[in-house]
């Protein structure tokens, strides 16, 4: 057995979620832009959202996925704040905007660049959008990163289970994919379509994208026709 099968092996009797792992942090920056409405695209089971209810006024929710959808909204039935729907991205209604939107881990299983503008349509004016995203590990850096993930990835397993399990979480059943881009070329999309969009690179083959979309009086404030 190889070194990289006897991770993955050990990994599996470990589980955790590198997602819900960055759910405070996504929810401390959807609660400092002051958003009273939320979009959650790919909520998966409702973790996230779980935490988002209790900080903003309405969460929306998003879901592809049949079962994971059914969870989602099962979970938060007897919620008024809550709306689950069971559909894609782009069957969403396009006249609508919210007040911040969210992706964890759902981006790269959209079309980069036509997904990016397609937010920025979907986010009010002054609204934040905060996502979680994978990337596609290329160079020195990101090897380095990774193993320093690996290492940590262990330790959180066994703080998270002592004694391993074979119950898999259902929130980590849902279907994945590889990301495509690496962070380079997420980098450069985000710089085209998200002006001013903040970037960083984080553990656990995640990165993080907050942006800020300017308001009409910020608009007319920069250009020089208004000063106040």
């Amino acid at each position: 057995m190889t070194l990289i099968s006897r991770i993955y092996r050990f990994n599996r009797r470990r589980p955790w979620s590198h997602n819900d792992f960055y759910g405070g942090w996504v929810v401390d920056r959807v609660a400092s832009s002051k958003a009273r409405s939320v979009l959650d695209i790919g909520c998966g089971t409702g973790n996230l959202i779980g935490r988002l209810r209790v900080r903003v006024e309405h969460v929306t929710g998003i879901e592809p996925d049949p079962e994971a959808a059914r969870v989602a909204a099962a979970r938060f039935a007897d919620i008024p704040s809550v709306v689950i729907e069971q559909r894609r991205f782009d069957q969403r209604d396009p006249a609508r905007q919210w007040d911040a939107i969210t992706l964890v881990a759902s981006l790269h299983h959209l079309p980069l660049t036509q997904t990016l503008r397609d937010l920025d349509r979907c986010l009010a004016p002054g609204g934040c959008l905060v996502v979680i995203g994978c990337y596609r590990e290329s160079g020195v850096v990101d090897l380095a990163i990774g193993l320093v993930a690996t290492v940590a990835n262990m330790v959180i397993g066994v703080l998270k289970h002592p004694r391993p399990t074979d119950h898999f979480p259902l929130e980590m059943t849902a279907p994945t994919a590889p990301p495509r881009e690496t962070l380079s070329e997420i980098r450069a999309v985000a710089g085209e379509h998200l002006r001013g969009a903040r970037i960083r690179r984080r553990l656990f083959w995640r990165y993080s994208l907050v942006y800020d979309k300017p308001s009409p009086t910020h608009r007319r404030s920069v250009s020089g026709r208004e000063t106040g």
